[in-house]
C-alpha cells in the first residue's frame, strides 16, 4: 500500500491547479489554497504566511501552481511579478525544506531566448527576454538553492477548459469575426493542463517518498508532443471546432499568418519555444501525446459545458 500524503496545493483556482486538485487526491489529502488563503502578491507577509500554513497543515508535498502569468503586463509591474514568481516560490522552498516535504513547481519556456535552432534541453543556458521569463527563472533558482527534494517542470503554451487562454480566445473570435491574424513565426507545443496534471501526479507517485539522494529529483521539460506555430494552433483548433458543430464564422483561408513584428506587444517572446522531453520520458516513463490530442480533449469538454 503506497503512503498517504498530505498535499498543500497553491494556485488551486488556476488552469493547472484546477486540473491537479482531483488527481492529487489519489495520493492523499489535498489542502487547496487560493489567494483568499495566502496572498502571494503581498511581499511583506507572504513568507510568514506560508511558513504558518505549512506549520499548521504539516504537508509532505507542496505543489506550487500559482504564478503571475500576465506576460505583457509584467513589463510594467516587475515588482509584483518578482514577488509572485520568484520570492513566493523561494519562501515555499524554505518552508518545505524545514518541514521535510518535497516541492513541485511549474516554470516556463520563456526562460530561454528562442535563438537555439533545435529543441531546448534542461541544461541549455537560459536567457529570458521578458520580465516574466526572468522572474520565473529566479523562482527556479531560489527553489534549487533551498530545497533539494524538488521537481521543477518547465512547460509551454498552457491551455485548458478552465480559465482564460489562447485557445478559448481564438474560439471566441472565430465565432465573431470574418478574419483573424495570428503569429506564425513562434514555434512551440501547446500543452493541456490535464496532461501536466496527469504527468505531475505520476511523477509524485514515483518519488514523493524518496530521499534527497534520489537522482530523479530536479528540473524537467514537460510539454506535449509535436510542435506548431500560434497560427497552426489556431487553424487546427478552429477547423476541429467547426467539424464538431461549433458556429464558426471565420473561413479557414481567412486566418492569416503574420510575423511577430506585425503584432507588437510589450514583452518579447522566444521564436523557438520547443522543449526536449527525452529526460522526463526516460526517467518516469511518461506518455506525452501530440498537442492535438489535448486540443481535441478540451474542445470536447467545452462543448459539454455549453450543452449541459
Amino acid at each position: 500500500m503506497e503512503p498517504s500524503h498530505k498535499i498543500l496545493l497553491f494556485g488551486a483556482n488556476g488552469q493547472v491547479g484546477h486540473a491537479l486538485a482531483p488527481l492529487l487526491s489519489g495520493l492523499g489529502n489535498v489542502v487547496a489554497c487560493t489567494r483568499a488563503d495566502v496572498d502571494l502578491s503581498d511581499r511583506a507577509v507572504l513568507a510568514d504566511a506560508i511558513r504558518a500554513l505549512v506549520a499548521r497543515e504539516r504537508p509532505t508535498i507542496l505543489v506550487n501552481a500559482a504564478a503571475y502569468t500576465a506576460v505583457d503586463r509584467a513589463e510594467s509591474e516587475p515588482e509584483l511579478a518578482e514577488t509572485v514568481n520568484a520570492i513566493a516560490p523561494g519562501a515555499m522552498a524554505d518552508a518545505a525544506c524545514d518541514a521535510g516535504a518535497c516541492l513541485v513547481h511549474f516554470s516556463t519556456d520563456y526562460v530561454f531566448d528562442g535563438e537555439k535552432t533545435g529543441p531546448y534541453v534542461e541544461s541549455d543556458p537560459t536567457n529570458p527576454l521578458s520580465v516574466y521569463g526572468a522572474t520565473k527563472l529566479r523562482g527556479e533558482q531560489a527553489i534549487a538553492r533551498a530545497c533539494s527534494r524538488h521537481l521543477i517542470l518547465r512547460t509551454s503554451w498552457v491551455f485548458g477548459a478552465h480559465g482564460g487562454n489562447f485557445l478559448k480566445t481564438m474560439l471566441k473570435l472565430a465565432q465573431e469575426r470574418d478574419s483573424l491574424r495570428v503569429v506564425a513565426d513562434q514555434i512551440g507545443a501547446p500543452t493541456a493542463a490535464a496532461l501536466i496534471a496527469r504527468s505531475t501526479t505520476a511523477m509524485l507517485r514515483a518519488v514523493a517518498a524518496s530521499p534527497a539522494t534520489d537522482p530523479r529529483w530536479g528540473l524537467y521539460n514537460l510539454v506535449a508532443g509535436g510542435e506548431t506555430s500560434w497560427h497552426g494552433y489556431a487553424r487546427y483548433a478552429i477547423a476541429k471546432a467547426r467539424d464538431m458543430g461549433w458556429p464558426i464564422r471565420v473561413a479557414d483561408d481567412a486566418i492569416a499568418p503574420i510575423t511577430t513584428a506585425e503584432y507588437p506587444v510589450a514583452a518579447r517572446r522566444p521564436a523557438n519555444s520547443r522543449l526536449d522531453t527525452a529526460r522526463i520520458r526516460a526517467t518516469f516513463g511518461l506518455d506525452l501525446p501530440d498537442w492535438t490530442a489535448g486540443v481535441d480533449e478540451v474542445l470536447s469538454a467545452l462543448q459539454c459545458q455549453q450543452t449541459s
